[in-house]
This record gives structure tokens, sequence and C-alpha cells, in this order.
């Protein structure tokens, strides 16, 4: 049986408004950093753990993002007239991405270190965990504005508040998102129903990682990527 998540949905249609100005010319994952656009530096990491579907979801520039991913295999998920959210995005691209545990990922982060898709995999236990996150603590997550998102316990069962940073790569059972009635929300709801029945877990990133969803982190994270040290 195979361990790891078949199908890993990219999350891409948000109007990157952190990033402005640079967003008002393209969409956030096709701004570049070290000479390769974001969203590459995602799909690099996606081949290591061979899926067998790779799902993205648009809207804000939809037209330049579909031309980029289509020339590499990625399936489209359209969210029209409205943007829908992680939770919705998501619960829109289920007939893409099938009915078993997904990846999802974040297009606006650079890792330095382990994969962090592959550490997931290793980590993922589905008898106990609904959600798996990979999250980083604040002192090696590069470029973040504000405090940290989570706690762990010792057996990596999370809550809210406390010093490590979702980096936004995780492994999720999706099954809950049917019962949300919102159109439009975040996948925030369906953690903090998994965190009040026990079964939200993280694992913790070794490595050092990068926010570049505002433009500071341009610079930041290509210092990260070529610095030795890290």
């Amino acid at each position: 049986m195979r361990r790891c998540p078949s199908s890993i949905m990219l999350f891409a249609a948000g109007f990157g408004t952190r990033m402005n100005p640079l967003t008002l010319e393209r969409p956030k994952p096709l701004i570049k950093v070290a000479g390769k656009p974001l969203m590459d530096h995602a799909l690099d990491l996606t081949q290591a753990v061979a899926p067998e579907k790779l799902v993205a979801n648009l809207h804000y520039k939809a037209d330049m993002l579909a031309s980029h991913l289509q020339l590499k295999g990625v399936l489209l998920s359209h969210e029209t007239p409205d943007i829908l959210d992680t939770g919705g995005g998501l619960r829109q691209a289920l007939p893409l991405l099938g009915p078993d545990p997904v990846y999802t990922m974040n297009t606006d982060a650079l890792w330095r270190g382990p994969n962090p898709l592959q550490l997931a995999c290793e980590a993922w236990d589905p008898a106990q965990m609904d959600a798996l996150l990979v999250c980083v603590p604040l002192d090696r997550a590069v470029g973040r504005q504000g405090k940290g998102d989570f706690s762990a316990e010792d057996n990596g069962r999370i809550s809210r508040g406390g010093s490590l940073v979702y980096g936004g790569v995780q492994i999720l059972k999706t099954e809950g998102l049917t019962e949300i009635d919102q159109k439009s929300f975040s996948l925030n709801i369906l953690w903090n129903q998994m965190q009040e029945t026990g079964r939200l877990f993280a694992v913790e990133y070794p490595g050092h990682w990068c926010d570049v969803g505002h433009p500071e982190g341009i610079a930041l994270a290509e210092t990260l990527l070529k610095d030795p040290d890290v």
C-alpha cells in the first residue's frame, strides 16, 4: 500500500496583495526567486514523492498561470467568478484530486533542508491523524512577520498559539470539507474541528524556511538558498 498521498494540491489562486506592486503584472506563483518562478520551486519538490496527480487552483491572472502549468502536466481548477479561499478551493478541486488524503502546498515559500513532502510522508499516521502540518520553529522561519501559529505536545498533537509556524505543506483528509456550509472558507475551519477531536498534528521541519509572500522575502530567500552554513 502506498504510504504517501498520490495527489498534491498547489494553492495558486490568491491575489498576492502582500507582494504588491510585483503582483500588479503577474500572479505571485510566477514571481521569480533565484531565476525561477516560485511555482517551479514548488514543482521541483513534488518530484520526490512522485504524485499521480498535481492540481492547482487558479483565479487571479489565471490565463498566465494556466499557460505555464499546462506545459507541466498540472490539472487546473478554475475558481470563477469568485475566489474560494483554501478550504473552498480544495473542496472544488476534489473531483480532480480524488477521495483519499492529499498533500496541499502553498507556493509562496522556499525550503532549505529536507524535502517537506517526504518529511510529512514519513510521519503520516492516518490511524490517529486527520491532518499533519509541516511546521517550522520561529527562529528558523526566515522573513516571518508576526508570531507563531501552533504549539505541539510531545506526541506531535498541536493546538493554537505558540512558536511553530505553519510552513504551507500538509497531508490532509478531506472528508470534513463536505460538511462546511460556506462556499468560500479557510482550511482553518477544518483544522479547528480536527483540533477539537485531537486529530490535528504537526511534524517539525529541521531545516530553514522562508516566507516569500512579501517583496522583502525574495532577497531573503535567495540568500537562504545560497548560504552554505544553513
